[in-house]
């Protein structure tokens, strides 16, 4: 259902549910948080998401478990803590994580590419947010999201119309942030290319992306200047001449 594996400093979260078009039931939301936090222990300097299906990124919560929330109001707290627990563990990773969506990309699983830093579409990525279709909302943390990436305008449109966005939609309205023609190909590339920076001063900057007014930003700044490996890539950026 969630595979993590590990090509050198890269980590990849692969969705594989295929005959449920990778439709996410509680259990998966539970895995993906606990992947993130084994993903937080290891030495990974990127992760990339990406699915196992060809043709669909994620149909999103499973629906097949919905009809068991009309009475049990006890499971519709454990649907949205698992959901949440997942998206916090995801955004809080503090490494760069890029969703590689190349597919249907629908519901929760937008606001799973949302807990992500960096959106690569490719040629068949199709998103839509569509709880108003279901008559049901979207969890507060989730839509904060989506109004911090594409304002509130933007956001309203997706909510309320529960409309399908192509690939290049999505760049234009900041949803996405890379288009390619394919998007698993891409995000590996993107990630090498990470993965060559100092994943310190990626972590930093992760950091202050997330929050920017926190305490301690200046402070880290200035001790980056005292490390181990500035010193090593200024003296090979200067050709050994300091």
């Amino acid at each position: 259902m969630i595979r993590i594996q590990f090509d050198q400093a890269t980590a990849v979260l692969t969705l594989d549910r295929g005959r449920a078009r990778n439709a996410l039931p509680i259990a998966a939301w539970d895995a993906i948080a606990d992947a993130a936090a084994s993903i937080a222990a290891s030495d990974a300097h990127v992760l990339i998401v990406e699915s196992a299906m060809p043709g669909v990124f994620s149909a999103g919560a499973d629906l097949s478990e919905f009809a068991a929330l009309i009475a049990d109001p006890a499971l519709r707290t454990r649907f949205r803590l698992a959901m949440e627990r997942a998206l916090e563990a995801l955004a809080a990773l503090p490494i760069p994580v890029i969703a590689a969506v190349d597919g249907g990309c629908f519901g929760a699983a937008v606001a799973l590419t949302l807990a992500c830093d960096i959106v690569v579409a490719g040629d068949a990525a199709l998103f839509a947010t569509t709880p108003a279709k279901l008559g049901i909302g979207y969890p507060a943390s989730d839509v904060a999201r989506l109004r911090a990436r594409l304002g509130a305008g933007q956001a309203a449109r997706m909510l309320f119309t529960g409309d399908r966005f192509n690939a290049d939609e999505g760049v234009r309205i900041g949803l996405v942030q890379c288009r390619a023609s394919d998007a698993a190909e891409q995000a590996r590339a993107m990630a090498a290319t990470i993965c060559a920076n100092d994943p310190d001063a990626v972590r930093l900057l992760k950091s202050i992306l997330r929050d920017p007014d926190a305490s301690g930003h200046d402070q880290a700044f200035e001790n980056a200047f005292g490390s181990r490996g500035f010193a090593q890539r200024l003296d090979a950026f200067l050709g050994g001449k300091r």
